[in-house]
């Protein structure tokens, strides 16, 4: 299954600002991840820290995206619930049954998303292996910052045209790491 970023209709649209890295941005997703524990115990198997605010000196939206690998998507109140209780909103998405989609604006402004998909999945694996390419690959990592900087400029407020853009570039490097794993 290809890498899929989240679609538009995702939580409500906000303005796409690129941002410069901000060291900050690993503290805050500990601070939510062990919230996200807390909530959800041992049902969470793996939370992880991916997107762009995870690999350093990345220029990224200020939205710490959050991966959750369970067990089974199945009951999904077993998440749901818990989350919700935490301050989570929830989009079922219907295009990937490997992948589930949970919010939390702060003072309005969206802050942190979770993506919720089976462990060892396809999902789970690609956005890990591409979180860890970024990491490991200056060069890429600074090509990557570069068209995203640059589509955000072109898209302030089409979330739909940037993220496709992106996804341009993401897919035949998401393709290639699958190959070579």
């Amino acid at each position: 299954m290809p890498f899929e970023p989240p679609k538009t209709g995702f939580g409500r649209s906000y303005p796409i600002r690129v941002e410069p890295y901000d060291p900050a941005w690993p503290e805050r997703f500990e601070a939510e991840a062990d919230r996200i524990r807390q909530a959800l115990g041992r049902l969470a198997v793996r939370v992880e820290h991916i997107g762009s605010t995870a690999v350093p000196a990345m220029a990224a939206k200020p939205v710490i995206d959050i991966q959750v690998s369970v067990p089974s998507m199945d009951p999904l109140d077993a998440y749901r619930i818990p989350l919700e209780a935490i301050g989570y909103g929830y989009r079922h998405d219907p295009d990937n049954p490997e992948h589930e989609y949970f919010f939390r604006d702060v003072e309005g402004v969206r802050a942190y998303q979770i993506h919720f998909c089976p462990v060892g999945s396809n999902w789970e694996r690609s956005h890990l292996a591409f979180r860890d390419r970024l990491r490991a690959d200056p060069a890429m990592a600074a090509e990557y910052r570069a068209l995203k900087e640059e589509l955000a400029g072109r898209f302030p407020m089409r979330m739909d045209a940037y993220l496709e853009a992106k996804e341009a570039w993401i897919q035949p490097v998401v393709d290639q790491l699958m190959r070579e794993a």
